[in-house]
């Protein structure tokens, strides 16, 4: 059997603009796939929360599975999420309807994931595509589909719009496709260069 050395591409850590928070996040080139590993420590409404993620894609950066582990509040926090090749979605072994369209998983935690959509989509300035995400509510547990849209204004920028949270904004985004700053979201205080190779 051959082994896949993995490689460590660009680490970012956010810090949270609307309540206190921080969030670290590296991207992994595991050679067949692409791996999104992070922590997020905040504030939320029903106390303290501390979430481990993982979202693994494939080479074209369509979704495989993902996984969010901690807790909130006083509630733990233990979800597996898996996509099918044929668009089929699970949230801990149980199959979620009405979610085929969807490739790419949508942590609403953390701006870590807007990663993966931006390099899938891989837009030329000046076009933009309507994007329905698989989206986690991690404190309730709840996976569903969320509509959004990306506009690509610049090389650093994306008009992107949320309309069922009423949120429009122009994102930040660095070369390596990490959001450097969601407006009233997100800032990123440090980003570090790794061996990143966007194929």
């Amino acid at each position: 059997m051959t082994r896949v050395k993995a490689s460590i591409g660009p680490t970012i850590l956010w810090r949270r603009l609307d309540a206190p928070g921080h969030d670290a996040c590296r991207l992994v080139d595991r050679g067949d796939a692409w791996r999104i590993e992070g922590a997020s420590v905040f504030r939320h409404d029903t106390g303290p929360t501390a979430l481990v993620y993982e979202v693994e894609c494939d080479c074209d950066w369509r979704t495989r599975e993902g996984s969010v582990n901690g807790w909130v509040g006083s509630c733990r926090v233990d979800i597996r999420i898996t996509r099918s090749s044929n668009g089929l979605w699970t949230l801990n072994g149980q199959v979620v309807p009405g979610m085929q369209e969807c490739v790419d998983l949508d942590l609403g935690f953390t701006p870590a994931t807007n990663l993966s959509q931006l390099r899938r989509l891989a837009l030329p300035v000046g076009q933009s595509a309507d994007v329905p995400v698989a989206w986690l509510d991690a404190p309730f547990g709840s996976l569903e589909v969320l509509r959004q849209r990306y506009d690509h204004r610049t090389a650093e920028s994306y008009w992107y719009t949320a309309p069922r949270f009423g949120y429009a904004a122009l994102l930040r985004v660095s070369a390596s496709g990490f959001v450097q700053l969601y407006p009233d979201l997100w800032e990123a205080e440090i980003q570090q260069i790794g061996v990143d190779d966007a194929r």
